[in-house]
C-alpha cells in the first residue's frame, strides 16, 4: 500500500474573502503505519483528511493511492468521524453490517464478520441492541466495528474521541492500540490532543496556523500497549508542545482581543492574599 499527498493545497472563497486551508502539504504515509495528524483549532487537519477521503477535492496538487490519484470515496478508504452517524431504527449487529450490505456482500458472510469485528471491540453481548440503548463509547465502538468489517485499506479517523469522557476516551484509546495490532491497517487519526498524539501514533505531524502546513514531524518510538502516565511518552508530549504553542498563539491572537497576551506566570494569585506586602 502507498499512499501519497503531494503538494496538496485547498481554498475557500467566501462574499468576504478568499480563505487558505492548505498550502502546498505533502506527506507519504506506509503501510501499516499509526499516523497522528496534530494542530491547532482551524489549521486544516479534517480538511486533509477528507482530501484524502476522497470528500473534497483539493484546489491544487493531488492524491495519490497505489499508484491512482483520488477523485472520489472509494472502499480503500474509509472514514471514521467524531459523531458514530449509526441508524436508531437498526440494530447494533445491523449497523456494523450495513456498509457490507450496500457493498453486495452476501448475508451469511456479512454477519459473520459482523461478529468478528463485534468481538474485537467487546459488543457481542449488546448485537440486538438499538442504539439509543447504547452509551456514547458503546456508540463509537459500534462505528468502529462497522469501519472495519469494510476491510479498507486506510482507515480515517477524525477526532472519534473528542466527545467522549476522559475514562471513556481513555478505554478506547487503549482498545484501539490492540485493534490496530490485530489488524495492522493504516490509520490517520486527526486530533488536536497532543497526549492523545502520541498515546498512540507511529509518527506526529504537527501542522501550522492557517494557512495548514506541514511544520514538523516527530517519529514516537515507544513499546506498545502505551499507558499515559509512562514517563517516556510524557517526556515526548513536552517537546511536541513546544513544537506547538507557537501555532496555538498564532490562532489565539487572531481570534482574541488585541491586548490578548499569553501569561507566562500560570499560577493566580489570591484577591484574598496579601502575603509579603509592605515588606
Amino acid at each position: 500500500m502507498s499512499l501519497i499527498v503531494e503538494n496538496v493545497s485547498k481554498s475557500f472563497a467566501t462574499k468576504r474573502q478568499q480563505i487558505h486551508t492548505l498550502d502546498n502539504v505533502s506527506a507519504e504515509f506506509k503501510q501499516g503505519e499509526f499516523v497522528c495528524i496534530l494542530g491547532p483549532s482551524g489549521c486544516g487537519k479534517s480538511t486533509l483528511l477528507n482530501i484524502i477521503a476522497g470528500l473534497e477535492a483539493p484546489s491544487g496538487g493531488r492524491v495519490v493511492l497505489n499508484g491512482k490519484e483520488v477523485k472520489g470515496a472509494g472502499p480503500d478508504r474509509v472514514v471514521m468521524f467524531q459523531e458514530a452517524a449509526l441508524f436508531p431504527w437498526l440494530k447494533v449487529i445491523d449497523n456494523v453490517e450495513f456498509g457490507m450490505k450496500i457493498a453486495g456482500i452476501p448475508p451469511a458472510e456479512r454477519r459473520e464478520k459482523a461478529l468478528k469485528y463485534l468481538k474485537m471491540v467487546h459488543l457481542t453481548r449488546f448485537q440486538d441492541a438499538y442504539i439509543h440503548e447504547l452509551s456514547g463509547g458503546m456508540r463509537q465502538r459500534v462505528a468502529l466495528a462497522r469501519a472495519l468489517t469494510l476491510d479498507s485499506e486506510v482507515l480515517l479517523m477524525d477526532e472519534p474521541f473528542a466527545a467522549l469522557d476522559s475514562q471513556t476516551k481513555s478505554i478506547l484509546q487503549l482498545e484501539l492500540q490492540h485493534i490496530w495490532w490485530e489488524t495492522k491497517k493504516t490509520i490517520i487519526f486527526v486530533t488536536h490532543n497532543v497526549e492523545e498524539a502520541v498515546l498512540l501514533a507511529d509518527r506526529v505531524v504537527v501542522m501550522s496556523a492557517n494557512p495548514g502546513r506541514i511544520k514538523k514531524e516527530f517519529p514516537i518510538q515507544l513499546a506498545r500497549p502505551r499507558q499515559p502516565e509512562n514517563v517516556d511518552l510524557t517526556y515526548l508530549v513536552a517537546g511536541i508542545m513546544k513544537e506547538l504553542k507557537e501555532e496555538v498563539e498564532k490562532v489565539a491572537k487572531a481570534e482574541f482581543d488585541n491586548n490578548w497576551r499569553l501569561q507566562k506566570n500560570i499560577i493566580l494569585p489570591s484577591i484574598d492574599s496579601d502575603l509579603g506586602s509592605g515588606l
